[in-house]
Formats: C-alpha cells, structure tokens, sequence
C-alpha cells in the first residue's frame, strides 16, 4: 500500500471513527505539510516513518480521543510531546472546547521553536509551551499524556510525587506492554487499564487513575 492509499485510509479512520470534521482534517494535512517540510532540515521524526505519518504519528496520537472526557476535565499535559505528538492532534479536534487546553512539554530547542511555529501560523489557541523541565514545573492538568518519552517506571514516578491529583495518567507502550506494567507496577495503588492500540495490534495503551 503506498502512501497516499495510507492517507486516504487514515482519513477515513479520523473521520468515521474518531470523528474529525471536514475542517478538522484540513487542519491535520496542514500540519502534516508543516511537519515533513520542516523535517528535510531538521530531525522531527525518523525519516523512515514519513511515508506512514498518517497512520503511524497521526492516528496513533488521535487515538488517545476515546479516553479523554471533556465533561469535568479541562486540561491535558503532553509530556515530551516532540513534534506535537500526540498533543498536536488533541489541541486540533478540541479546538472548539474553549474550556480545555493543552499543555505541550518539549526540551528540543529545534522542535520547540518548530512547535511555537505551527501554533502561530494555524492558529490554535488551546495550546501552551513549555520547556521539558517538568522536574521545576508543578504539573497541574486532568489528563498527563506519554508517547515514547520516558520509560514507565519514570512516568509512575512523575505521576506520583510531582503531577497534582487527581489526574488520569495515559502512556502509550509497544509490544512489551504487559511486562512493563507487571514490574513496574508492583505496590502501585493506582487502578489501571491496558487498552490495545488500533494502530499496531501488539501495542497498548496504559489507562492510570491517580486520584490520591
């Protein structure tokens, strides 16, 4: 299947699944032009996930809409949020929620000014910046979001002795999930959920209630 066959497809899954309107989407191809233009110079993402960003960086990160209640729950942190994966996405289909806001946490200097770019020139407004150094930062958000930041063990930790609570924690794991979650979570308190990814089928999604 090549790349535009996988873009058509994840298109689809946006729309009629995850439920991005016409104007959303545009809004994603947008970015999606923004990211591989930026990325002939600069390393956003690997090279060889370019021809499979739609369904590899887009609607892995627009997944993470199923799990998110915008009912009682107005702020989400993106921790180590890259190129705007998966926070990006969020700020994009939740833009119409002037109550919610996200925040995107990013210590690249390159991806960080790459990330204040799209901000400003697609106007999203949702949407703050802040430098990686979550250790100084009293992380205060409904929702504490991971895709490929920190190992497991480091994000329970964050979750634990830095985030206020309660928060749900969401950390996106691949195939070695389960054993993750056995080692890591021993004496955890904390409920928690693995949900399989609808993106690779031997990944998960790990759903963390910290509510003390």
């Amino acid at each position: 299947m090549n790349s535009i066959d996988l873009s058509v497809e994840s298109k689809l899954i946006l729309a009629k699944k995850l439920g991005f309107n016409e104007h959303k989407l545009k809004k994603v191809e947008l970015f999606v032009k923004e990211v591989l233009a930026y990325n002939k110079k600069y390393n956003l993402i690997s090279k060889n996930s370019e021809k499979d960003i739609w369904n590899r960086h887009i609607v892995d990160s627009a997944q993470l809409i199923n799990f998110i209640d915008i009912r009682n729950h107005r702020t989400l942190s993106d921790l180590g949020t890259g190129a705007g994966f998966p926070g990006i996405i969020l700020s994009i289909f939740f833009e119409d929620i002037l109550t919610f806001h996200v925040k995107l946490y990013e210590k690249s200097k390159v991806k960080n000014m790459f990330l204040r770019s799209v901000i400003e020139n697609m106007g999203i407004k949702n949407t703050s910046i802040y430098d990686n150094d979550y250790q100084s930062h009293n992380i205060d958000a409904d929702y504490i979001v991971s895709r490929a930041f920190k190992k497991l063990p480091e994000m329970l930790r964050i979750s634990r002795e830095i985030a206020k609570k309660p928060h749900k924690l969401i950390v996106m794991l691949g195939k070695s999930a389960q054993d993750e979650v056995n080692k890591a979570s021993k004496g955890m308190i904390y409920k928690y959920k693995l949900i399989p990814s609808i993106t690779q089928s031997d990944s998960r999604i790990l759903l963390v209630d910290a509510s003390k």
